[in-house]
């Protein structure tokens, strides 16, 4: 990834009009797909699929980067257009990735621009894959789907459809992407919305017909299929996502080697086998299931955050994404996360933005971006701060590396801005009844 020293803020335009997919590059698209996706063995099912032709949406589930390879190959030999975000261009560059039929989108903000700029891909007669989760799963489980994506296809009345993946998670989870696990990869892609249903269903209807079919549960999917899974460190990286002990309770104290998750505070231990339960080495397991363990977490940061104990001030170094140019170095800065949402002050210029709990329903979390370690990523409609932990000590110097920072954790500061949303938005709720 390009890092740009020349400070050139000029917000990417997103208004510009999307490319309808190159036909010369569909070939490369297809092939490269292929390729990335043969080791998993894909196979792909159609439901309700017969007849149907563009224009329509397609509803992606987004488990992690085999998503992106998955998408192309489930609407051969239709062009499509995907909404990604602006990290995308700076990566590929703004051209090949506009010919390969992306149009962008800064993660958990509203932009009119994209919604005009959809409407042209229908009106182009064109697919449009959206990834309305806007990231990547943290232990293959879904996201709840924001309240958004009815209004758009009450707005857009054309036939939405919904791909979901089984395996590619497991194959590639978010806490250890560089080591691929050899899962099968099941996709299905079926037609769940009509133009007459989104017609007569409100905007909430539509919502819990999306809601009931993008629910997922990898680690569940696995163990009643019997998917097995030998890589011997496949535990390895698991503790950023369990990063609270059940046993002591205490933060920020798990460690994870090979197959197994410690906790340094208690020293107890947890075995992974190798179809993705759980089993604690002193025969007492509180969560067999992951995904449980992780659910309990967010319930005890909602007790935090209700009890007012819930706290985040934290210096960190800070990059810029304005546009697709590259990043730029913003040097160190403090990053302060309350009940109105996220404060983020800037060391050299003294200037400070701040993020609204009530317009943000998630945070785009990473677990080791670009090898740089943990960050997440706040936007505004004009730029992304990516924002990563730092010392004290490191700061004060001026040294920008990375260094881990325990209490930095992007699970906790996910379930927590998440909570705060929710909380911001019952609130609103009872003020207009």
């Amino acid at each position: 990834m390009r890092m740009n020293k020349e400070k050139d803020m000029t917000p990417y335009d997103m208004s510009e009009k999307p490319c309808r997919q190159n036909v010369f590059l569909l070939p490369l698209i297809w092939i490269a797909s292929y390729i990335a996706t043969r080791s998993s063995r894909l196979t792909i099912e159609k439901i309700g699929m017969d007849g149907l032709k563009p224009p329509f949406i397609v509803l992606s589930e987004h488990q992690g980067y085999m998503d992106y390879y998955i998408s192309p190959l489930s609407v051969f030999p239709n062009r499509a257009n995907y909404i990604s975000d602006v990290e995308g261009f700076a990566a590929f560059g703004k051209f090949l990735y506009r010919q390969i039929g992306c149009l962008a989108k800064r993660r958990f903000t509203n932009d009119i621009s994209l919604i005009h700029n959809i409407k042209h891909v229908i009106n182009n007669k064109d697919i449009i894959f959206i990834y309305p989760e806007a990231r990547h799963s943290n232990v293959g489980t879904n996201s709840k789907l924001p309240a958004s994506t009815g209004k758009l296809i009450k707005l857009l009345q054309v036939p939405v459809v919904v791909l979901k993946s089984y395996g590619s998670y497991l194959s590639m989870p978010l806490w250890d992407e560089k080591h691929k696990r050899e899962v099968p990869v099941h996709v299905i892609l079926e037609k769940v919305l009509d133009p007459s249903d989104t017609k007569r269903l409100t905007t909430d209807e539509i919502t819990a017909v999306l809601d009931q079919h993008f629910y997922y549960d990898e680690y569940k999917w696995q163990y009643e299929n019997k998917i097995k899974i030998t890589y011997p460190k496949r535990a390895e990286g698991l503790h950023k996502a369990l990063y609270m002990c059940p046993n002591c309770k205490t933060e920020f104290s798990m460690t994870s080697h090979d197959a197994a998750l410690t906790c340094e505070a208690c020293n107890k231990s947890w075995v992974m086998d190798e179809y993705g339960k759980l089993a604690s080495c002193d025969g007492v397991t509180e969560f067999h299931h992951i995904p449980d363990w992780y659910e309990w977490q967010r319930e005890e940061v909602t007790k935090q955050i209700e009890s007012g104990n819930y706290i985040l001030k934290t210096e960190v170094t800070i990059e810029a994404l304005p546009n697709e140019k590259g990043f730029i170095d913003l040097g160190c800065g403090t990053l302060e996360h309350t009940h109105n949402g996220f404060y983020l002050t800037f060391s050299e210029t003294k200037e400070s933005l701040s993020f609204s709990s009530s317009a943000m329903t998630s945070v785009q979390t990473e677990y080791d971006y670009k090898g740089k370690g943990e960050c997440i990523v706040l936007s505004t409609k004009d730029c992304c701060y990516y924002i990563y932990p730092l010392s004290h000590k490191a700061c004060r110097s001026g040294v920008h590396e990375h260094p881990t920072t325990k209490e930095f954790n992007v699970t906790k500061i996910q379930f927590a801005a998440e909570a705060f949303y929710s909380m911001k938005s019952i609130s609103a709720k009872r003020k207009t009844v």
